[in-house]
């Protein structure tokens, strides 16, 4: 229940369009009870007086009631859809808010594909929650609520017996609700697992026909699609019992009533009309409590996938990025001391860890893969929150510093650099948003792009496909290496920008690294020797820990990790 009223507090953000809804539901409910009123009158007095002069007005009246009814209905409906579609808006918009604001770390234990299952598939759950629960809910509670004061007024002792079936279909509500919320979430869990191996799978595709593993992976869909096969079929199958279940209660009510009835006709308690006019009004009391029933299966669903979408609304987020000092302006004196850090929390990643980078230097980390090469850069930007120690950039400690100050001033190019999947123009910009086409060549002539752009269909205009799928490895490096000389960072890091690239592409990558690391403090990852063996200052991890640093001959005469790391071709040369 409290996940349906979170849902439920989106709504006193619109408290004047809420407000005109109930208008239009009460006056359109209201007019249910016209056309059973025409009909007592018309059987009870027209007919047997023969009073045909009132028939016409009558039958207009009724007519007039209908059409109000519609016309209320159609603004009330216009008004929820209207209404519902702005807080579906704000709820995805609280959604994708949030999961900018949460720390790697959180992302790190969850599923891209549960992730996306929560945006494509949990919100519209929760929204079918606002548009019903308000259109279906709102209008057959207040239509319970006027046909019941009618029939009491019509005929009390009928409707008496007209309530013998409501403890009963109470009983049957509250023990559907109690035991559906295990199997709702079980439908939710299937589905999330189906969807996150749907994404895993289809991005990597190309890796799936490479090792011809077709057969293997439609067994693991199959797998997952069963399982949520079964968890749906669960649910429906006690649908199946409770739906019907409730419908032959609500059938009871309406015999009894017309059992009672015909006895209070034949001892002439009441007249003909009067009874034709209960039973319809009956029919209107009856017809929203199955509503309400139907209503409950749609709550139950929409409470399971409200629990996921506010699992995420309630994660704690990272420090607020624009919490701290602002990052004056950058030297690029970058200091670790004593640095120590656990994505665990319990084995060290890394620890003990002191370097220093004066402004301009270039600082090569170098080791074996696992060696917390890269958990060094990550705990610079603020990616991940160091335990130990502490980092400073010209004698500040990085955690007082706002977290979007800090990363302006500094460019990030990985081994993968990531495209949008947009055009060359929107991923260039993404480093600097006010740019002009003159300074987007300019940078990509710094970074040896810029041919290779000049040829590509629609030149900045070029579409490179989700992940940058049209382009080169090669090519997608340089135009990170672009991007990052547009943002002009005081502080560059570089993590292995030149892996998995032949020797050609290496050459143009370096000669635009080259370009990039002028008057920069870099901080630089790789295994090639090309790429480090200029550097002011390498500094050798293994373990989690410094155990060698030097410049490239001082390491190479040392003999150590690093003289043997060449040797062995670790380190290309």
């Amino acid at each position: 229940m409290k996940t349906i009223l979170r849902v439920f507090s989106y709504l006193r953000r619109y408290p004047y369009m809420a407000s005109a809804q109930l208008f239009c539901a009460v006056v359109g409910t209201l007019m249910v009870v016209v056309f059973p009123a025409v009909t007592r009158e018309v059987l009870d007095v027209v007919v047997p007086k023969g009073e045909w002069d009132r028939l016409t007005p009558l039958a207009l009246m009724a007519l007039g009631a209908y059409f109000a009814q519609h016309l209320f209905n159609s603004l009330r409906i216009q008004l929820n859809n209207t209404f519902e579609q702005k807080v579906i808006y704000d709820l995805r918009s609280d959604i994708y808010e949030r999961l900018q604001t949460l720390p790697l770390r959180w992302f790190d234990n969850r599923p891209t594909g549960d992730i996306m299952t929560t945006v494509s598939e949990d919100i519209p759950s929760v929204e079918r929650v606002l548009i019903d629960g308000i259109e279906q809910g709102l209008v057959a509670v207040l239509q319970i609520i006027v046909v019941g004061v009618f029939m009491f007024q019509a005929d009390a002792q009928l409707a008496l017996y007209a309530l013998i079936p409501l403890p009963l279909l109470a009983i049957g509500a509250m023990s559907y609700t109690m035991t559906s919320r295990d199997r709702h979430r079980a439908v939710r869990k299937a589905s999330s697992a189906m969807n996150s191996l749907l994404h895993d799978n289809v991005a990597g595709m190309r890796q799936i026909k490479a090792y011809a593993m077709e057969r293997e992976e439609l067994s693991r869909f199959n797998k997952t699609s069963e399982a949520l096969k079964k968890a749906t079929l669960h649910v429906m199958r006690i649908w199946a019992v409770y739906r019907p279940g409730m419908h032959f209660l609500s059938s009871l009510g309406m015999v009894i009533v017309l059992w009672v009835g015909a006895l209070a006709l034949k001892d002439g308690r009441i007249e003909k009309g009067d009874l034709a006019a209960f039973l319809l009004l009956l029919k209107f009391f009856y017809d929203p409590i199955e509503q309400l029933h139907q209503l409950n299966q749609i709550l139950q669903g929409g409470r399971a996938a409200g629990e996921r979408v506010f699992d995420i609304l309630d994660a704690e987020p990272e420090a607020d990025t624009n919490k701290g000092r602002e990052l004056p302006a950058v030297k690029g004196h970058v200091r670790y001391d004593n640095v120590g850090f656990s994505y665990s929390g319990k084995l060290p990643t890394v620890h003990g860890i002191t370097l220093e980078a004066l402004p301009g230097q270039t600082i090569a980390l170098v080791g074996p893969t696992g060696a917390g090469k890269t958990t060094l850069i990550n705990l610079l930007t603020r990616f991940y929150e160091y335990d130990e120690g502490i980092i400073t950039i010209d004698g500040t400690p990085v955690h007082e510093l706002q977290k979007s100050s800090l990363r302006r001033q500094i460019g990030y190019v990985t081994q993968e650099s990531f495209m949008f999947n947009g055009t060359v123009r929107e991923n260039l910009r993404i480093g600097r948003r006010d740019a002009t086409d003159e300074q987007l060549w300019a940078a990509l002539a710094s970074a040896n792009a810029d041919a290779f752009v000049k040829r590509l269909p629609q030149q900045l205009d070029t579409h490179v496909g989700e992940r940058g799928v049209k382009l080169s490895v090669g090519e997608k490096q340089r135009i990170s290496i672009a991007r990052a000389l547009l943002r002009n960072p005081p502080i560059l890091l570089l993590d292995e920008a030149t892996a998995s690239v032949d020797t050609e592409t290496e050459r143009q990558i370096q000669s635009a690294l080259d370009h990039l690391m002028e008057g920069r403090t870099s901080f630089v990852i790789a295994h090639r020797l090309s790429t480090v063996r200029h550097a002011d200052r390498i500094y050798v991890l293994e373990h989690g820990q410094i155990i060698e640093q030097g410049t490239h001959d001082e390491l190479l005469a040392h003999g150590g990790l690093y003289a043997g790391l060449c040797k062995t071709s670790l380190i290309e040369k």
